[in-house]
């Protein structure tokens, strides 16, 4: 029983593939990271220029991006951001502390742009795409 039991693991190891042995996402491959916001559409402009004077100098700057597009939904009021990196290891190595720093100047730049009292676009999600070959 032991013989055939040991026969049957090295047997299924030697000819089948385990998951783990092909990961779809490599961690040196490039990456997408996917945002969507609220943007209403009276706001537009706002937001579109205060992307293009805040979060394309700073991302410009990011060892790893390798470029973005911005997609907007005027039914729907929402915008689709996808922010190309190079790998994942080189996006997340940013620091929250300076992404939350460019955040706070770039809604303070909305909000004195606009003159409200906060941020309108509202942050709808965030993930990770991978190209898939």
């Amino acid at each position: 029983m032991f013989f055939a039991l040991l026969l049957i693991i090295i047997v299924f190891y030697s000819n089948s593939s385990n998951a783990f042995d092909f990961p779809m996402n490599k961690i040196d491959e490039n990456i997408i990271e996917e945002l969507r916001l609220n943007v209403p559409n009276k706001y537009k402009e706002t937001w579109i220029k205060a992307e293009e004077e805040i979060w394309e100098p700073w991302l410009s700057k990011q060892d790893g991006f390798l470029g973005r597009q911005i997609f907007y939904n005027q039914k729907k009021g929402e915008a689709l951001l996808l922010v190309k990196w190079k790998n994942r290891n080189l996006w997340k190595n940013i620091s929250d502390e300076e992404v939350n720093n460019i955040q706070k100047i770039y809604e303070e730049k909305v909000i004195s742009s606009l003159g409200v009292e906060t941020n309108p676009f509202e942050f709808i999600y965030e993930g990770e795409l991978f190209e898939q070959k």
